[in-house]
């Protein structure tokens, strides 16, 4: 079906939720999409943070060629072997000791949600149910996450809001004192603010924010959904900080491709959940765990995050250097393979000019231009980047 009959039947028959670019992708390889037409595009989006082996990584389709050959799904009702592998994986490789798995980031943050506040109602009443967030955050498009995300035009148009929470401009740890009350039951942050315009928080400011949770007896919860399987350079984001949360989300990076989330959590707050307070039918089922297990073993025993790490950091150099050179660039931030380049101009008409010079990237906040790659990019294909990218904007000046 050529590309635009297919445009004219999305339009027919698809709720018209996305803003879409006017490609279709029928398949990928490596670093590499390719569309009906038969065009090659180097991918900086990566399903939006989502394929870390990349398109088509061998032991992630052996995993799954396997797995289905055998069983699908079977339901929370029984045990299967590849959720309670991939669950002991989590735990063995992170601060946490439970695991809840459900199928995307949003209900894995829904999922933390959830457990904070049980937590705090068993150990202190109904009184205290309060999460604080930030401002430019992002956690999803359900009720209890769009609420949570401090961005009014996510919210625009839901209300009434569920109560119970508050927001706070990010990495202002006085901010956070303020708005503290005995109702505070958790606070919730990323780590990077991909969708809030690639922010990263300040090493300073998470480890006196984990502080003040402990003093206070507040949970802190992180939402890795992004930065979580390798995107910053290691496992986890929160280790380039020293600290351990009580509650993390997981998914995007998790299956590698495959829909899956997951919360994990300390042994002291996981007990709040018991049978019959949360479940998720299509949650942690045996197709979406190989994959993750497989995507789990290529990262820790391959050397991806090894690699990862080098091309981040080069790739963060190559961005700097750049707006160095452009005065319609910003400014150039970021952490591992999740960067970001603010623009003085919209930045959707640069897409759109990389897009046709055979680039995916995306945009953020109307002006950042935001480049999440497979983490098996390598520093030729920055290079391409850095090079369209000087090309697209250099005109714009």
């Amino acid at each position: 079906m050529p590309t635009e009959e297919l445009r004219e039947d999305a339009d027919r028959y698809l709720m018209h939720t996305y803003t879409r670019q006017p490609i279709s992708i029928v398949r990928g390889r490596g670093t590499r999409v390719y569309d009906l037409e038969g065009r090659e595009y180097l991918d900086f989006v990566a399903g939006v943070a989502v394929n870390v082996l990349g398109h088509g990584h061998p032991d992630l389709i052996a995993a799954i060629q396997k797995q289905s050959q055998h069983l699908l799904h079977a339901s929370n009702l029984y045990y299967t072997e590849p959720q309670v592998k991939l669950a002991e994986a989590l735990v063995e490789h992170s601060f946490a000791k439970k695991v809840f798995f459900c199928n995307s980031g949003a209900e894995a943050n829904e999922a933390a949600i959830k457990l904070a506040r049980r937590y705090a109602h068993g150990k202190y009443g109904t009184a205290r149910f309060e999460i604080i967030t930030m401002l430019q955050s992002f956690h999803g498009r359900t009720m209890a996450t769009l609420t949570a995300t401090g961005q009014e035009k996510v919210q625009k148009g839901f209300e009434p809001l569920l109560p119970g929470f508050t927001y706070v401009p990010f990495n202002d740890l006085n901010a956070v004192e303020q708005a503290i009350t005995p109702a505070t039951a958790a606070i919730m942050l990323e780590l990077v603010q991909g969708e809030g315009g690639v922010q990263v928080a300040d090493q300073a400011y998470i480890k006196s924010l984990r502080g003040l949770c402990r003093d206070r007896d507040i949970l802190l919860i992180l939402d890795e959904v992004q930065t979580g399987m390798g995107r910053t350079g290691t496992l986890f984001a929160y280790e380039h900080y020293g600290i351990q949360p009580d509650i993390m989300t997981l998914a995007k990076g998790l299956g590698g491709g495959l829909p899956i989330g997951a919360c994990l959590a300390t042994e002291e707050v996981a007990a709040a959940l018991t049978p019959g307070t949360h479940a998720s039918t299509f949650g942690g089922n045996p197709l979406a765990c190989s994959a993750a297990l497989a995507v789990m073993r290529v990262l820790l025993e391959g050397r991806v995050l090894t690699q990862s790490r080098a091309v981040g950091q080069y790739m963060a150099k190559s961005l700097l250097d750049l707006k160095d050179r452009l005065p319609n660039v910003k400014d150039a931030r970021g952490l591992g393979l999740l960067q970001g380049l603010e623009l003085t101009v919209d930045g959707q008409p640069v897409v759109t000019d990389c897009l046709n010079r055979g680039l995916l990237i995306n945009c953020t906040m109307d002006r950042v231009l935001r480049f999440v790659p497979p983490l098996i990019i390598t520093q030729r294909e920055i290079d391409r980047l850095i090079n369209v990218l000087a090309d697209v904007l250099g005109k714009r000046v």
